[in-house]
């Protein structure tokens, strides 16, 4: 083969490259996949189980809302075992938050379905669940993770950074 083909080639190879590196430019913003961050969580006793409130920072970096259609929390015990809260509703927490001051005041509003993250902005929400065990296990966990799922089934999962050992 000649000199002047593979030029041509190369020459064709970087100009499909550019095309394809410019198409998923423009389309960077059309993607959700917010990050976030849980910042505080708090724990109460509850009979046999236990209230956990989750302070949580998100951002969407997506040119689109993402409208919140559930809100998972779950838990990482020190024997491997993951266990799910049963999710506390606006006017369960208000309520709990009003009536029990050692849990501490309710910061944020809590993230529900249809909630909205509006396109390139962070906000504070809370979540809320309920743990049928007692909280020494919820004291001793490995780990507490929020999966927050989109009305179009894209998923954020936030992790605690440092859970208590």
């Amino acid at each position: 083969m000649s000199r002047q083909f593979w030029t041509y080639f190369l020459v064709g190879l970087a100009v499909v490259a550019a095309g394809i590196g410019i198409a998923f430019y423009a389309n960077r913003g059309a993607h959700l996949a917010p990050t976030g961050e849980i910042l505080k969580v708090r724990s109460l006793a509850d009979g046999t189980g236990a209230i956990v409130f989750a302070d949580v920072r998100i951002t969407n970096w997506a040119s689109i809302p993402f409208v919140v259609n559930s809100v998972q929390m779950s838990m990482e015990t020190p024997q491997d075992e993951v266990a799910t809260a049963t999710p506390l509703s606006k006017s369960d927490v208000e309520a709990i938050s009003k009536t029990y001051k050692l849990i501490g005041p309710k910061y944020n509003d809590v993230l529900a379905g249809q909630d909205k993250i509006p396109p390139g902005k962070t906000i504070d929400f809370m979540a809320a669940g309920r743990f049928n065990f007692p909280p020494r296990f919820l004291d001793a966990r490995k780990t507490l993770r929020l999966k927050i799922q989109e009305v179009d089934g894209a998923i954020a999962e936030l992790t605690e950074k440092t859970a208590h050992k």
